[in-house]
């Protein structure tokens, strides 16, 4: 990454763009991962039973892997963008625009995934889910307010970032450890709840939980915003991955333990549920709510960041409109704008439409979306491995390197396979248009 494109550059802005250390892309990885996805994902799977928790497992393992790799190819393309740059460097401009293209859809359809979520906790402080449309305003407030974050500059949305990171651990702490405490082996209910086979069930579970793990790629993606990348964006991305792989395993299972099968399945805030049932009461649940909102606005500024970097990064190569290539205060403004607009009017129309398992259906949409990135990038690690390109290391490292990026890349084709038809589809399609789309730049980089 060159100098004057670091958010610390003059820009006349200076003073409200900051690069950010190990500490903050640490906090920008957990406070991406654990988003809105795990206040809301326990009450998703468990229509599959406990063996939800098996995919839980193998998932972690998944994505421990995808850490490792894009740490070490955050050593060698420390640049804003992440599996774009990776997947253009290797394999050309089409596959990087592919990269680029789908992890933006990613970005906005999470974002309106995670308001829709926070929607279920507001809920439970003021009662907004009696009407649809009152519903989908709170949903677009609650988009909103973090992109108004990124407007004011990288230096806010760092501390924004950090402050959210911290509040959100006491209550997922509370439930994760004093849950085990409270475990009745008797709400886990069955085993294997659905007709599907334990294969299907794990899958299709395991592509729902995804959405939780969704950011592991956060520190590799704002790589040129953060200081001495080579040496932090691996390290923030492993301490951000393992810290939220502890939680999540430790919080679903008490869950589980806590709240009854036959509840959990119907909860609109599991979280809350299984507070109030260790305590009694609901002022647990209350306190609980309002976590779940700190996390999840917390979660939405840095996913409204990381929404913007991918489109920033493909228009600074003019693979994508040259307006996404503007900075102010260390944050492309027109990226933030346009994903908060598209992320917006997305949740207008699924409440709109009266679709039943609004959530479900987004993160299943951005589970496929989310493997198109991933698996470019896998790919191109092993590449860069194949072909020689890494820096000179030896023997058992290059091995370890190259199982891991198999290892990853085999991960997200299963996950490819579990999202499920109706989400294939509906990925194929937006994947698909912007083919075109990438007709029309490509054309327009070789005109000029």
């Amino acid at each position: 990454m060159t100098a004057p494109e670091a958010p610390a550059a003059p820009d006349g802005q200076s003073r409200h763009a900051r690069t950010f250390g190990l500490p903050v892309a640490s906090a920008l990885v957990l406070g991406n991962i654990i988003g809105g996805g795990i206040f809301l994902l326990p009450a998703s799977v468990a229509p599959y039973g406990t063996i939800a928790l098996v995919a839980f497992g193998i998932l972690t393992f998944g994505a421990i892997a995808l850490a490792l790799v894009f740490g070490r190819l955050a050593e060698k393309h420390p640049e804003t963008g992440g599996p774009y740059v990776y997947a253009r460097e290797a394999f050309g401009d089409f596959a990087g625009f592919l990269a680029a293209w789908s992890y933006w859809i990613t970005t906005w359809v999470s974002n309106a995934a995670l308001a829709v979520a926070a929607v279920g906790y507001l809920d439970v402080l003021i009662p907004v889910n009696d009407h649809k449309w009152t519903a989908c305003l709170a949903a677009l407030v609650i988009q909103w307010l973090p992109a108004l974050a990124n407007f004011a500059g990288t230096r806010y949305v760092g501390g924004v970032q950090l402050v959210s990171t911290v509040l959100k651990f006491a209550p997922l702490l509370l439930v994760a450890v004093g849950g085990l405490f409270f475990f009745d082996p008797a709400n886990l209910g069955p085993f294997q709840a659905s007709d599907s086979s334990a294969i299907g069930a794990v899958s299709a579970s395991a592509a729902i939980l995804l959405f939780s793990y969704l950011g592991v790629e956060s520190a590799a993606v704002s790589a040129g915003e953060v200081r001495d990348p080579r040496r932090n964006v691996g390290r923030a991305t492993i301490i951000g991955t393992l810290g939220a792989a502890v939680i999540y395993l430790l919080g679903t299972l008490s869950v589980f333990g806590t709240v009854a099968h036959d509840t959990l399945v119907t909860s609109t805030a599991p979280f809350s549920d299984s507070v109030n049932a260790m305590f009694g009461g609901s002022w647990g649940g209350t306190a609980v709510a309002y976590a779940a909102l700190i996390s999840m606005v917390g979660a939405l500024n840095g996913w409204t960041l990381l929404s913007a970097q991918t489109p920033y990064a493909a228009a600074k190569d003019g693979l994508f409109p040259k307006v996404f290539a503007h900075k102010r205060r260390g944050v492309p403004t027109v990226g933030v704008l346009v994903t908060v607009v598209l992320a917006s009017s997305l949740t207008v129309y699924n409440y709109a439409a009266g679709s039943s398992g609004v959530f479900e259906i987004l993160v299943l949409v951005t589970t496929f979306m989310a493997t198109v990135p991933y698996l470019l990038a896998t790919a191109a690690q092993i590449f860069f491995l194949a072909s020689g390109q890494t820096q000179r290391v030896n023997r058992a490292r290059l091995t370890r390197d190259a199982v891991l990026a198999v290892l990853a890349f085999a991960f997200s084709m299963w996950l490819v396979a579990g999202s499920g038809y109706q989400a294939v589809y509906q990925g194929v399609l937006f994947l698909f248009a912007g083919v075109l789309v990438y007709a029309w730049m490509a054309a327009r980089k070789l005109r000029a």
